[in-house]
């Protein structure tokens, strides 16, 4: 099951990212459906999907069905198409791709799978650990630094980008840990330290140097408790698990 999933994602991979021009793109999102570029591009699938399966008859019913959606999904996708949905519209066209390609792969060769396997007591830990990681952690902060508030705030800096980077920083931390790379820690630490050293030098201003230096350790404190908490607790569970 896994090669033949394993095809079916390289040429959804090589159809919608390698093989298709910024051209194609602003084409098909300008003339919708009368765009020529929208039917070349359900080729490029097609040919991917063929070359990859060798060209085996006993997939061409999968290969019609998998080609059919993605044209009707782009479809649906150009025709509600706006600036302000864009990035929505983006992550959903995909998750519906992989969904038709889960279940085309499903057809062909069946698995056992249960709603109750996503109430384990490992996929529970580890849904709970990234939640502590990025939302619980990131509102624990806001509260602990509320106290400080810089009078001249950088209107410059691009909106909620300091809470992303925090929330990314932090999964990075815990990924390095989980996977035993604690040396990963201190290259992104260092990397850290490289980009804000031109802001902390400009700016000539001990709050702000003692303002970031606060949020980076509380930041990298948290996600290295809730880290090994998640290790620690993980260790607990049943083997079988």
């Amino acid at each position: 099951m896994l090669v033949l999933a394993l095809k079916f994602i390289l040429a959804h991979l090589l159809g919608d990212f390698v093989l298709q021009p910024n051209k194609w793109i602003k084409d098909k999102q300008k003339k919708k459906y009368k765009s020529p570029y929208l039917y070349w591009h359900m080729l490029i699938h097609l040919l991917a999907l063929l070359v990859l399966l060798k060209f085996n008859s006993a997939y061409f019913l999968g290969i019609g069905v998998v080609v059919i959606s993605h044209f009707f999904i782009d479809l649906g996708k150009l025709i509600i198409h706006k600036k302000n949905n864009a990035r929505v519209l983006f992550f959903t066209d995909q998750l519906l791709h992989l969904l038709v390609l889960f279940g085309v792969v499903s057809y062909y060769i069946p698995f056992n799978f249960t709603f109750a396997s996503l109430f384990s007591p490992e996929i529970l830990l580890f849904t709970i650990a990234i939640l502590l990681v990025t939302s619980v952690s990131s509102i624990l902060m806001k509260v602990i630094v509320s106290r400080w508030k810089l009078e001249n705030s950088d209107k410059k800096s691009l909106k909620n980008a300091g809470a992303y980077i925090g929330v990314l920083e932090r999964l990075f931390i815990f990924m390095f840990i989980v996977l035993g790379q604690w040396s990963g820690i201190g290259f992104l630490l260092t990397a850290k330290s490289v980009f804000r050293f031109g802001d902390l030098s400009k700016a000539n201003d001990r709050k702000l140097t003692e303002y970031i230096l606060i949020g980076t350790l509380l930041s990298f404190g948290l996600a290295i408790g809730i880290a090994l908490c998640y290790t620690y607790v993980r260790t607990l569970l049943p083997e079988t698990m």
